[in-house]
């Protein structure tokens, strides 16, 4: 997102009341990033090809995310022409920093 991107205005989309307030404008619509996590899955089923694929989580910030990609990962192997095996594993750490 470039420094002069106005985003799109908060009134076009269903905010949670306790957000509406701290919440000017919005950058990046959830329907994009589902789009851009599903594209991400299928370039990870591609090319891992028919390797086992061995998934991990950091802890607390990235559950959801994770959960999203890995739902896609899933559907792809259900729906697809191969099945390929996932381990999931998760972390946690202590600091970023």
């Amino acid at each position: 997102i470039r420094d002069e991107e106005n985003g799109y205005n908060k009134n076009l989309f269903c905010i949670p009341k306790h957000y509406e307030e701290d919440l000017e404008r919005v950058f990046i619509p959830h329907g994009l990033i589902l789009d851009r996590t599903e594209r991400l899955a299928r370039d990870i089923m591609q090319d891992m090809g028919s390797h086992h694929i061995v998934a991990l989580c950091v802890l607390k910030g990235g559950y959801k995310f994770f959960a999203d990609l890995l739902d896609h990962i899933k559907a792809l192997n259900q729906n697809g022409d191969k099945s390929v095996p996932i381990t999931v594993d998760f972390v946690r750490v202590k600091s970023y920093c």
